[in-house]
């Protein structure tokens, strides 16, 4: 069943412009109190930084991450209508020169994803469909993002109460929020330390 539904940029330089949608059943569009609370937390991670925005759906959260400093944003979307739509956005809201809308599948996207050097943002908030039927293909999703990631970079989950946080990698490093049934899951990739060898004392 399909349905039409307006969707708002709450903050930055678009602030107040609207997305008319298509909602399907098996979508889970980013609730604006989920919205505010994610670009809240991450910051000062947002200006100057890529931000992906993986299985994205109407693309209101990468369109809000350039409304809101993000040097650029790539939007990976497998559903044609869904990426013209997007970038027929982009292109009203006059950000098109920093948007970049990939009709592609997220899981191979990630497989040939070549990461940049400098700390990125990645926002994984996948279907109905890929919590349930598909989780372990999603939870390896992430064990490669986090992978290929550079240091430094943020990845965010939105999930839904159930979500097995105790598969992910390093499980205690995950800073998790709720928001009603919706979850956040921040996972900061941390730099790691290199121990240098210490020269043998000469006899």
């Amino acid at each position: 069943m399909l349905e039409k539904t307006q969707v708002r940029i709450v903050a930055g330089s678009l602030r107040g412009r609207k997305l008319t949608v298509v909602v399907h059943e098996g979508m889970r569009p980013t609730p604006q109190v989920v919205r505010e609370a994610l670009f809240s937390i991450l910051g000062n991670a947002i200006p100057d930084r890529v931000f992906f925005d993986i299985f994205a759906g109407t693309g209101v959260v990468g369109l809000e991450a350039v409304s809101r400093g993000a040097s650029s944003a790539r939007l990976i979307e497998k559903d044609p209508r869904q990426t013209a739509d997007i970038q027929k956005y982009a292109d009203q809201f006059g950000i098109s020169d920093k948007v970049q809308v990939l009709k592609a599948d997220a899981y191979r996207w990630a497989e040939r994803w070549i990461a940049p050097k400098e700390p990125v943002n990645l926002f994984l908030s996948p279907p109905f469909p890929d919590l349930t039927e598909k989780i372990d293909e999603f939870l390896a999703l992430v064990r490669l993002l986090l992978e290929k990631a550079p240091d430094e970079s943020v990845l965010t989950i939105q999930a839904e109460d159930g979500f097995p946080v105790s598969q992910l990698p390093d499980p205690p490093a995950w800073d998790v929020r709720t928001y009603g049934r919706n979850m956040l899951l921040f996972f900061v990739k941390e730099a790691k330390s290199v121990a240098v060898p210490t020269e043998e004392p000469q006899t």
